[in-house]
C-alpha cells in the first residue's frame, strides 16, 4: 500500500515492480504522470481503513501530518511501514535503498541516515558503471549450473574467481558466452564441459 500519488510514489511502485511485487494499491486524491499501469489507484483521501489488508506501507505524500497518521495507522496494525519524508531511523520500521538495475545485475545504496545523498551516489555510480559487469552478470547466470556441477570445491572457487577478472571479461565480450566457459575449462578443468 502506498499513501500518496507524486513522483516519490511513483518510484517506490516501480522499485516494488522491479523487486517482484504482484499487487500494489496506491491511494491519493491525484496522480502525477509517472505511476506505473500495474498500480491499482484508488483516488480518494487518506483514510485509516485504507491500510486493512496490506502487508507493507509506505507514507509518501508532501503532507506530514498524513504520514504521520499512516505511521501510526500502521504500528496500530502491526504493519511494516516506511515513511518518504523521514530520515531513515525516525518513523520508519525499513529504508528502502537508492538502486540501479541493469538486466541481473543491481547495485543498491543506503547512507544510514540521507536518501538524497544515497541518490546521488547510486547516480554516480551509474555513470561509471562497466557494460561488461552487466554482460559477466547475465554469463554467471547462464553459466552457474554448469559451474556447480564440478566436484572441487577448490576448482569451483578459483573458476568463479576468474569470472571477475578483466581477461575473462574481455574474453566474454570477444568470444560470447561459449568461448568463455571454453577459456575456463582449459585453465580450471581436466576436460571441458
Amino acid at each position: 500500500m502506498i499513501v500518496g500519488g507524486g513522483a516519490v510514489a511513483a518510484r517506490k511502485a516501480k522499485g516494488l515492480l522491479d523487486a517482484g511485487a504482484t499487487r500494489i494499491r496506491m491511494i491519493s486524491p491525484e496522480f502525477c504522470d509517472g505511476i506505473p499501469p500495474a498500480v491499482e489507484r484508488i483516488v480518494e483521501r487518506y483514510a485509516s481503513g485504507h491500510l486493512e489488508g496490506a502487508g507493507l506501507v509506505f507514507a509518501a505524500t508532501d503532507d506530514a501530518e498524513v504520514n504521520a497518521a499512516v505511521v501510526n495507522d500502521a504500528n496500530r496494525l502491526g504493519l511494516l511501514v516506511n515513511r518518504a519524508d523521514a530520515s531513515e531511523s525516525q518513523d520508519s520500521d525499513f529504508a528502502t535503498p537508492a538502486s540501479l538495475r541493469h538486466d541481473n545485475l543491481v547495485v543498491a545504496v543506503s547512507t544510514g541516515g540521507s536518501p538524497a545523498l544515497a541518490a546521488v551516489i547510486r547516480d554516480e555510480l551509474g555513470e561509471r558503471l562497466d557494460p561488461r559487469w552487466v554482460e559477466m552478470a547475465q554469463a554467471m547466470k547462464e553459466l552457474r549450473p554448469r559451474a556447480l556441477g564440478i566436484q572441487s570445491i577448490e576448482q569451483r572457487r578459483q573458476l568463479f574467481r576468474d569470472m571477475t577478472t578483466s581477461d575473462a571479461m574481455n574474453v566474454l565480450s570477444r568470444d560470447g558466452v561459449e568461448g568463455l566457459w571454453n577459456w575456463l575449462a582449459q585453465r580450471h578443468l581436466q576436460e571441458k564441459h
